[in-house]
């Protein structure tokens, strides 16, 4: 049972922060629909060879390992993936005269659709290993099942060399990659020797994907939900569906939750929100781009929100992000803390049109739209109502932020999520290590409560392969609750160890309390919200991307959650939506410094579950990559 629960908790850490329903940023069902998160079609193609009916050093065959690895993915994998199975050597001996039929042995037992976990694992319990082994032309069977377009991705687990060759893995790989296929994959070497493990690197390396050894059956085990959940990495929005208008008096009125809906290029779209007398509301919107597949990363786009009062006055907030490499894949978020809301009115009418509660209007636009891209995208919307307060806790925290200090203990593998709504737990202070492909973004989130800061460090590790076509820029942003940017880094990596924050000993936020919002420095001000703060780190394509696409790279983050949890403010009860917070706050009556009750939470995910983008420029200056962050926010 030990054993067990080691592979269930790495498989949690892996593969169930993927898992809609683990995630709390995801809005619950709800009759207006909801638009489930996209990952990419995966294709396991598992050795069946009769090679696996060896024993394994951990007990039993290596396909009753096999079964048993591939059943615990099958179980933790997110509901909405698209998950197939192709086997090879199931129809066949292993006798000279059967090789010829034997290396055409490669069956589909499922498509990579909607995963089906019963028909899944029925397909798996069926396996019977007996034959050759065909890597290559189980490579291109598995294709000819994944998508034409769009990220797609192949596990491959495999215990020996291709006995069929021509034709030759590696170059399938290469071959398919020619073809236009954004195929990436992923080789698990199950206790193999040094050539089998050359040619299982190179078809992983020669894609962008990363290669694995499993010398036994309770190491795959461990590794197969990880490198599964890898290949699953995708961006995923989540959310209610909802259509937002055109002129402000027809919007739809969005309560606290997540939302969907479609932007389009130029266009602005209005949504209302009841703001009750004295309340902060929480608004955010966010787009991803698609990753470029050629030509130049200079894209810029720009994301506008603006807020309106009750007759569609303008309040005068404005924020904007805007992205110059949008074709990195990255994600776009503006995001906006309003407290107009909680201000006493003046007795002017002029002043007083976006003071106090009533309902407001928050609009969403594409404003700037770069070149070749979409029509349309996805849009994603956070909205959060907290109530007022009847006592506002400690003072404001210092403006220094808390001191990084390098965690101790082993390094924990963890895989980034592909959105916010996925992103992957970091469990307090650690060193936790993840691979990267170049052209991802990937998110991580880390729990703080009143008093407690975050500080951390992204290490990217050197790889073998160098020079001035592997050169990409990457980057790492802090998010707060509510999807604003706290602070990023950025600069270029060419292939060699490098630390962000290059100038700071880390990232960091000050202590969370709810006084911040009062803070002198503004940047600080956000600071007020406890909840799930969100590390994204983004790896972008190389100078010259064939090259560099084949070259995945090692990363690790030194994460060190500071402080103690301390008594947070006294909220009163006003009629706004309970569950804004959670258990973060304390009732008015009782005993001093207990938590209040959990009331009923509304549809929706925690509005305090948000997360936002930075705004980076990078200039190609002689081969170099040069960042330079463009970044406008506040109120006018």
């Amino acid at each position: 049972m030990s054993r067990l629960a080691k592979v269930i908790g790495l498989a949690a850490a892996g593969v169930i922060g993927l898992l809609p329903g683990a995630a709390p940023a995801l809005a619950q069902e709800s009759p207006g629909g909801q638009n489930n998160p996209e990952y990419a079609p995966t294709m396991l193609v598992l050795d069946a060879s009769g090679s696996m009916l060896a024993a394994d050093p951990s007990g039993g065959t290596k396909m009753d390992a096999a079964k048993t690895a591939v059943r615990n993915f099958v179980t933790a994998a997110p509901t909405a993936s698209k998950v197939g199975l192709t086997v090879y050597g199931t129809g066949t001996g292993s006798s000279d005269a059967e090789k010829a039929a034997g290396c055409k042995d490669v069956t589909t037992l499922r498509a990579p659709e909607t995963i089906d976990k019963a028909a899944l694992t029925t397909a798996v319990d069926g396996i019977v290993p007996s034959g050759f082994t065909p890597i290559g032309a189980s490579l291109r069977k598995a294709a000819e099942s994944l998508p034409k377009e769009g990220r797609s991705s192949i596990v491959l687990v495999s215990d020996g060399l291709d006995t069929c060759s021509p034709p030759d893995p590696c170059e399938v790989a290469k071959e398919l990659g020619k073809q236009g296929h954004q195929i990436v994959m992923h080789a698990i070497g199950f206790g193999v020797d040094d050539a089998s493990r050359a040619q299982l690197s190179c078809i992983a390396q020669s894609t962008g994907g990363t290669y694995t050894d499993a010398a036994d059956g309770s190491t795959l085990e461990q590794v197969l939900p990880r490198v599964s959940a890898t290949a699953l990495r995708n961006y995923a929005p989540a959310g209610t569906r909802v259509q937002g208008t055109e002129r402000y008096r027809d919007a739809p009125v969005v309560t606290p939750g997540q939302y969907l809906d479609v932007l389009g290029q130029k266009s602005k779209r209005y949504y209302a929100v009841d703001i009750p007398e004295g309340s902060t509301a929480y608004f955010s919107g966010t787009v991803s781009f698609p990753r470029r597949t050629s030509g130049s990363a200079s894209s810029n786009n720009r994301l506008d929100m603006r807020v309106y009062g009750r007759d569609g006055d303008d309040c005068h907030v404005y924020e904007h992000e805007l992205q110059t490499r949008s074709s990195d894949g990255v994600a776009l978020t503006v995001g906006q803390m309003f407290t107009k809301a909680a201000e006493p009115k003046t007795g002017s009418p002029s002043t007083d049109r976006c003071r106090g509660g009533g309902r407001y209007y928050f609009t969403l636009e594409w404003a700037h739209v770069g070149e070749n891209s979409p029509e349309k995208l996805t849009l994603e919307m956070n909205v959060g109502l907290e109530s007022p307060v009847s006592d506002a806790g400690p003072p404001p925290a210092a403006t220094i932020p808390v001191e990084f200090t390098t965690p101790a203990g082993p390094v924990q593998p963890v895989v980034g999520g592909g959105s916010f709504n996925v992103a992957t737990t970091l469990d307090g202070s650690g060193l936790y290590s993840d691979t990267m492909q170049r052209g991802e973004f990937v998110f991580y989130k880390v729990k703080l409560e009143w008093g407690q800061g975050l500080a951390y460090r992204v290490h990217f590790g050197a790889t073998d392969v160098r020079g001035s076509g592997y050169t990409s820029n990457i980057s790492t942003t802090l998010y707060t609750p509510f999807r604003t940017e706290i602070d990023d880094d950025t600069t270029v990596y060419a292939s060699r160890d490098q630390v962000l924050p290059t100038n700071d000993p880390a990232i960091a936020t000050i202590p969370i309390r709810y006084q911040n919002r009062d803070a002198d420095v503004v940047k600080l001000r956000e600071q007020s919200v406890p909840g799930w703060y969100y590390i994204a780190v983004k790896l972008s394509p190389g100078v010259e991307l064939e090259k560099a696409r084949g070259v995945p790279v090692p990363i690790e983050l030194e994460v060190s959650v500071v402080g103690s949890p301390e008594s947070g403010p006294t909220y009163r009860s006003t009629g706004t939506p309970a569950g804004t917070f959670g258990d973060n706050g304390k009732p008015d009556a009782g005993k001093p410094g207990t938590k209040a009750a959990p009331a009923k939470k509304p549809k929706g995910i925690s509005p305090l579950a948000f997360a936002a983008g930075g705004a980076v420029l990078v200039l190609l200056v002689g081969g170099l990559v040069l960042t330079v962050v463009l970044r406008r926010r506040g109120t006018r």
